[in-house]
């Protein structure tokens, strides 16, 4: 009986999930919803995400993962099963498939066991586990297989996830837990400081992907016009915030973000280091789309910068390639 070859990008904020011959068959938010007396699940994915901050005490909704790393077990293995569910058929048996499961390059060892033991339970046995630089590269159209330096640095919901690889692997890595989520909430706490405004996650992130921007002069100083619940009266308002105070909030963060870059170039051998100061830096992830991101990390570092061609699918669609050969470096990436 013939399996699948399922690569899944298990992401903070999505979850992607590519099929040989199907391609990117989900790619919706990292969310369960649940019912509390009964603990079955109601919705995942994008039905789940537009509950979250409006449910009631008989509804329960769920991030899989935090911060990069599995949260909720049971909430991953729900929304794993829910997927696999979409694309079952009678020909096709999951004990036979192999399943690439992609994960931030700091994930600990217990970690890594976890999800393998969660596919495990899913009836899946043949499982790998492969670091997201790795796959977001591949997907990113990179030959990692030459004797070459390839850097990328991805940004995503709960990782900034930094690699620099090299003849099929990673050479060296890191990363900050800093990134998309971190963002909202930063964003969240300074509305409540400055303006006396409590927001939900989906409205900071509307403000950011709005008006989020790291360029250095603005031609205009746009405002976006929000609603929240005020502080002091508890009753609903609405506010206006200018693009500069979200671009001094993105500064901040950015900045801990660049000296995270910065360590890992130290870490270089003398050669890979002079294949990334001629080819330059790969900039993945949802992050990679905010407003002068390029221009910035060039003015701080000084080094060329240039996106990924697929920033929020890359590491998804890397997963084909390894899939095909099983991460093996002596493997040239199939035509």
């Amino acid at each position: 009986m013939n399996g699948y070859k399922i690569g899944i990008d298990l992401g903070t904020k999505n979850t992607l999930v590519y099929i040989n011959g199907r391609g990117i068959i989900f790619n919706e938010p990292s969310m369960v919803a649940f019912d509390r007396e009964t603990n079955k699940m109601i919705a995942i994915g994008h039905k789940a995400n537009d509950m979250l901050g409006k449910e009631h005490g008989k509804i329960k909704v769920t991030k899989p993962l935090e911060g990069g790393v599995i949260a909720d077990l049971n909430a991953t293995e729900v929304i794993l099963e829910s997927i696999f569910k979409k694309f079952k058929d009678t020909n096709v048996n999951l004990k036979h498939s192999t399943l690439l499961l992609c994960c931030p390059s700091k994930m600990t060892s217990s970690e890594r066991k976890a999800l393998e033991d969660l596919a495990h339970k899913l009836e899946i046995k043949d499982v790998l586990i492969e670091k997201e630089v790795k796959a977001g590269a591949i997907g990113s159209g990179i030959d990692i297989f030459m004797p070459k330096g390839i850097m990328i640095v991805d940004i995503g919901g709960g990782t900034t996830d930094i690699g620099v690889l090299s003849l099929g692997d990673v050479v060296v890595h890191d990363s900050i837990r800093i990134a998309g989520n971190y963002i909202d909430n930063e964003i969240i706490k300074y509305i409540k400081y400055k303006y006396g405004m409590e927001i939900g996650k989906q409205t900071a992130e509307k403000i950011k992907i709005g008006i989020g921007t790291l360029k250095n002069e603005l031609a205009e100083d746009r405002t976006y016009t929000f609603s929240g619940k005020n502080s002091n009266t508890n009753l609903p308002g609405k506010m206006i915030i200018k693009q500069s105070e979200i671009r001094n909030i993105l500064l901040k963060i950015f900045t801990k973000i660049t000296n995270k870059i910065l360590d890992v170039l130290r870490k270089l051998p003398p050669e890979l280091a002079e294949d990334i100061l001629e080819d330059g830096i790969i900039i993945n992830g949802g992050g990679a789309l905010i407003d002068g991101v390029i221009d910035y990390f060039e003015n701080i570092t000084n080094l060329k910068f240039r996106l990924s061609k697929n920033p929020l699918t890359s590491i998804a669609e890397g997963t084909k390639i390894l899939l095909q050969n099983k991460g093996d470096y002596r493997t040239k990436p199939l035509k």
